[in-house]
């Protein structure tokens, strides 16, 4: 018990003659007839005099395992103006009553404490800290506070570009921005609002005003823009960028499900297969980041390898949260309200008692999880089968990379494709959707994507005897084992007759479930990733690219649909191909049959295939 009164002591000498109010830097009083000194020039001096004589860290925020915990982060609302599906359900969630809330005064009160103990570095959070009305003016107390040398926010970037400028003469000088996709389509998918091109203007904003790097945040999640991760890192080229891949992590609402964490040595593979001369960067302290780049790009990218390789050992963070509980582990369920003394009338030392009661409660490790984690089998490249946000497919050309810089560079951004547009020679208006957004394809959006060379053409050569099926006539699984890698490609279409009445309404997007063309794309884009889980002796392939194109026929009020798959391996993707194609069929028959059971699916083909030891096969 002597040690903590010792100190305790001791930081009461420090506080009195360093931390008072001119912080112990030297103060220089002006002379009579002496212009006085601006208050930012003395705000500045003052930061100067406390960086080159840092004081003992606090005892309260230094926890029985030696950590120093110099890091705060505060959650200013609990509202959001998004409903992320993997985060919240559409109608949101119940929210605090605004009078369990911290005020802004309580906020304040709070951030000075912990300052004053030594935390140099604040970021706000939320739900989304920018829709909070009176944000700049808490940015612009929390910078008069001396000792805090940075105040950030993390945001999803609806309202960034607007309030940026503002922000930035407030004193924020730190600023990650949350954003999953780069697809316009997937986005608005995931989000259920509308907003990628806000997002888009805000990181353009950010660089347009000097912040560097901006920080760009992405959960990366199985099934849903994994095959994203080339597109994102290519932005650094020409962008002071640092993307931030972040392992995807288990909470209450979004249960823990292995097969949609991507590991960080997974991501790390498939960027040295682009760019094997990525360099590690030097890790700074305390950080969470295992930071990369590639030579002669302007930005880097970060991983936070949050599940797979755990810093509990170096954390310096601590939370409080929008109802005023101070959380001193992400993961723990151990809170301490902090709102609720305040408003006892606690004095500053019980204040400070209470905090360090907490910190020093804090476990070396977020244990439970990582023991759950070591028990359950390791995640596969695989999509579980209940994965309902599978949009891997809807991605750009290759050739997306290339091209993203230079738009954000005009701050113009990636246009989803029309969903309605007259075709040459039409006389009509026709609507289709198309996975594949390429302004120079061809406007009926069904040319299938460029397939390599074929060696041969027609049917396949016959076979005596049925692949799956043993000596002894039973069923059996080919083994692929001994063939060699090419690259494989498959076509397959079908056809949906709809009907006069189903087809307006998908024509005119008038159904009461939504719009049938984008649910049924997604569906087969879905599908194509889980063949082999739905067709029990097909292998699990891993696509690279799944395309999925759907053309309105008003001649046979028809819905025609057709299904392009890429994967390089031993083993074809023709059954990935006409998965895809068969269940978008099943879902537009799904979309529609409230207003007509007269639907009839027909035409479900393979159109090509090329690649493989049996060669190339093209329907004519």
């Amino acid at each position: 018990m002597a040690a903590p009164v010792v100190s305790r002591m001791v930081r009461r000498v420090l506080r009195s003659s360093i931390r008072s109010c001119n912080s112990g830097a030297p103060v220089t009083q002006p002379r009579p007839g002496d212009p006085s000194q601006s208050a930012a020039e003395e705000l500045s001096r003052r930061r100067q005099f406390l960086r080159e004589h840092p004081v003992p860290f606090s005892a309260f925020l230094t926890d029985s395992f030696g950590r120093q915990h110099s890091y705060l982060r505060i959650s200013l609302t609990e509202k959001c103006n998004l409903r992320c599906q993997y985060c919240m359900p559409e109608e949101g969630v119940p929210l605090t009553p605004k009078v369990d809330l911290l005020t802004t005064e309580e906020i304040l009160m709070l951030a000075r404490l912990f300052v004053k103990e030594g935390v140099d570095k604040i970021r706000l959070t939320g739900g989304e800290p920018l829709i909070r009305p009176d944000v700049v003016d808490i940015v612009a107390q929390l910078h008069r506070l001396e000792g805090l040398r940075t105040i950030g926010v993390t945001t999803n970037g609806i309202n960034l570009a607007r309030l940026l400028p503002q922000l930035q003469k407030a004193g924020l000088n730190a600023i990650n921005i949350s954003l999953d996709t780069l697809v316009p389509a997937k986005f608005e998918f995931i989000v259920r609002r509308k907003g990628f091109h806000k997002v888009m203007e805000g990181i353009h904003k950010a660089i347009e005003l000097g912040y560097s790097p901006v920080k760009v945040n992405c959960v990366v999640m199985r099934g849903l823009n994994e095959d994203e991760l080339l597109d994102f890192v290519a932005l650094t080229e020409g962008l002071p960028l640092d993307v931030r891949f972040i392992e995807y992590m288990p909470f209450d609402g979004n249960k823990w499900n292995f097969k949609k964490m991507v590991s960080y040595k997974e991501m790390l593979d498939t960027l040295r297969q682009r760019w094997p001369e990525l360099e590690k960067l030097p890790e700074e302290e305390s950080s969470t980041a295992k930071s990369f780049k590639i030579p002669g790009f302007r930005g880097h990218v970060s991983f936070i390898t949050s599940m797979s390789e755990h810093f509990c050992g170096t954390c310096n963070r601590l939370r409080i949260t929008a109802d005023g509980n101070l959380k001193v582990c992400l993961f723990g369920n151990a809170e301490v309200s902090l709102r609720d003394h305040l408003r006892a009338g606690a004095s500053e030392e019980e204040l400070l008692s209470i905090i360090g009661a907490a910190v020093g409660r804090k476990k070396r490790q977020h244990a439970e999880l990582f023991l759950m984690l070591q028990d359950s089998p390791p995640a596969i490249p695989s999509i579980s089968s209940n994965d309902s946000l599978g949009v891997q497919g809807l991605r750009h050309r290759v050739s997306f990379s290339n091209q993203v810089t230079t738009l954000w560079a005009g701050c113009r951004v990636p246009q989803t494709p029309p969903l309605a547009q007259r075709w040459p020679g039409s006389g009509s208006l026709q609507r289709h959707y198309c996975s594949h957004p390429d302004s120079d394809s061809n406007p009926k959006c069904l040319s299938p994507v460029s397939r390599a060379p074929a060696s041969r053409s027609g049917p396949l050569p016959t076979s005596d005897q049925l692949t799956h099926v043993d000596t002894e006539g039973r069923a059996a699984m080919v083994d692929v084992g001994g063939k060699p890698n090419t690259e494989r490609v498959a076509v397959a279409s079908a056809v949906v007759l709809l009907g006069p009445v189903a087809f307006k309404l998908v024509q005119e997007n008038q159904l009461k479930k939504g719009d049938a063309l984008v649910v049924a794309q997604l569906a087969g884009i879905q599908a194509a990733k889980v063949t082999s889980q739905l067709i029990p002796l097909c292998h699990h392939v891993a696509l690279s690219h799944v395309q999925l194109r759907l053309e309105l026929d008003s001649t046979r009020h028809a819905v025609v649909i057709q299904a392009s798959c890429r994967a390089q391996g031993p083993t074809g993707v023709e059954m990935e191909a006409l998965t895809s194609a068969a269940v978008a069929a099943l879902t537009l028959y799904d979309m529609c049959k409230a207003v007509s059971r007269d639907i009839v699916l027909e035409e479900i083909k393979l159109i090509s295939k090329t690649g493989g030891q049996r060669g190339d096969f093209h329907r004519t």
